[in-house]
């Protein structure tokens, strides 16, 4: 029998990017859309009679998250343990710059709250579901300031703590292996994670990162006494090891189709089986709920769903319906009217709910003709979200005709030339004019 178990991470509740405050509330609407996203995962795991749920680190924005933010994430994660076993791991946004400090997440542990089980540094347990008891080990993001309180590593350059630090994580990840390798037959196992894995495509979340970032080789976590690896800390969605036949999947939301200014996905999700007896086992980054900024435009966002058994785990992708976010691009150079040309592609998109950028290519004589207001009416009554920005692109005809020189490189002649070959004259007909300028500057 297998044990369903839904794995997510990198919900940074407190991102408030390209985001509106609501006078009802006080609270931002972006940060609204992270907890809707976060609504969904619980009503999936509550749908689907989830027997565990993991979620692999990094619960807000920033270390010391405002009270209603804590409020918010707390009374939803109260509602899901009360149903479903809930374990997190601490991540390196919910982990503080000193020691002794607890965590964002810490709280949970504190008041002992039923159903939920905080994992800080590194550990294993034995998780009892309704159908069947699970194994799970994990390593919280990597500390560098827990080591410098050892005797050895005082006053250790950078260099040396980094070293110091991926020995010791290694060291763990053998040990946890050590433990699975242990457990009965037929009891399956869980690694989670919070780090950077070795080979792994970074997305956004290099734009908010906090702290020096350790690599794990994705050698370390490939054993097959593990059945399935569940990771957060990157927020593009991944399978990090082979890619293996996909479980059939439903009609899904998708942002920015059928127009190349803002493409879809290239392709699907890696999904699959994970064997975990004598072959590696899906080493995957569930990646984050919603989009950060226009640098995740394209990436499908969500949580995966994983029907766990020793040795014949199958998982899948689900996406999540994130806020869409849409580049409109208008190459207005050759157009009468870019304005018009702007508008007419805003019509032709649906973008009701959508964060979008407009950027247009102009020559320096159509600059000052954009019609911005007009633009942005044609946006509102599109129903967008957010306009986070209007640009332009603009040609500077002069320096094109002066094939990349500054002015102040070219002697009087060569700019005489240049002005009339970029006029469309002849070069016989612009060298005439050479000729006729130099015998004027002859005559200064």
């Amino acid at each position: 029998m297998s044990i369903r178990v839904l794995h997510f991470a990198d919900l940074h509740v407190g991102m408030e990017n390209y985001g509106k405050i609501d006078p009802q509330t006080g609270i931002s609407s972006r940060i609204r859309d992270f907890l809707d996203r976060l609504d969904e995962v619980i009503g999936y795991a509550l749908d689907h009679d989830a027997d565990l749920v993991i979620f692999a680190g990094d619960a807000f924005k920033t270390r010391d998250p405002d009270p209603t933010q804590q409020r918010e994430f707390a009374k939803r994660i109260k509602a899901l343990a009360d149903k479903i076993p809930l374990f997190m791991l601490v991540g390196n946004h919910d982990v503080p710059g000193m020691a002794a400090k607890a965590t964002s997440i810490d709280i949970f542990r504190t008041l002992d709250v039923p159903n939920v089980m905080v994992g800080r540094s590194s550990g294993s347990q034995i998780v009892e579901t309704k159908s069947g008891p699970v194994f799970l080990g994990w390593r919280s993001f990597p500390v560098r300031n827990r080591l410098i309180a050892q005797d050895d590593l005082r006053g250790a350059s950078v260099e040396q703590l980094d070293r110091a630090l991926a020995e010791f994580v290694v060291s763990e990840l053998r040990d946890l292996a050590r433990q699975a390798s242990e457990q009965p037959l037929a009891t399956p196992r869980i690694l989670a994670g919070h780090f950077s894995v070795g080979g792994a495509t970074y997305g956004s979340e290099r734009s908010v990162m906090l702290g020096r970032d350790l690599v794990v080789a994705k050698s370390r976590l490939t054993d097959p006494v593990w059945d399935y690896v569940a990771l957060g800390h990157i927020h593009k969605h991944q399978n990090l090891t082979t890619p293996t036949p996909t479980l059939p999947r439903s009609e899904e939301h998708r942002t920015g189709e059928g127009d190349s200014d803002s493409p879809s996905p290239v392709a699907e999700s890696d999904g699959g089986r994970g064997w975990g007896m004598g072959v590696v086992p899906p080493v995957v980054y569930s990646g984050s709920l919603e989009r950060i900024d226009f640098g995740e435009e394209v990436e499908d966002k969500g949580f995966c769903w994983i029907n766990l058994e020793r040795g014949r785990t199958t998982w899948e992708f689900v996406k999540v319906n994130a806020r869409p976010f849409v580049t409109i691009k208008v190459d207005g150079r050759e157009e009468a009217d870019p304005t018009s040309a702007v508008i007419a592609k805003i019509q032709n998109r649906n973008l009701k709910g959508a964060i979008v950028r407009v950027s247009v290519k102009l020559k320096e004589a159509q600059a000052t003709s954009l019609r911005e207001r007009e633009i942005e009416k044609a946006l509102r009554e599109a129903e967008v979200n957010n306009i986070a920005a209007i640009g332009k692109e603009v040609e500077r005809e002069t320096r094109a005709q002066l094939g990349g020189a500054s002015p102040e490189q070219l002697t009087p002649a060569q700019l005489v030339e240049r002005y009339f070959l970029a006029k469309g004259r002849a070069p016989d007909e612009a060298a005439m004019y050479v000729r006729a300028a130099e015998s004027l500057f002859g005559g200064e």
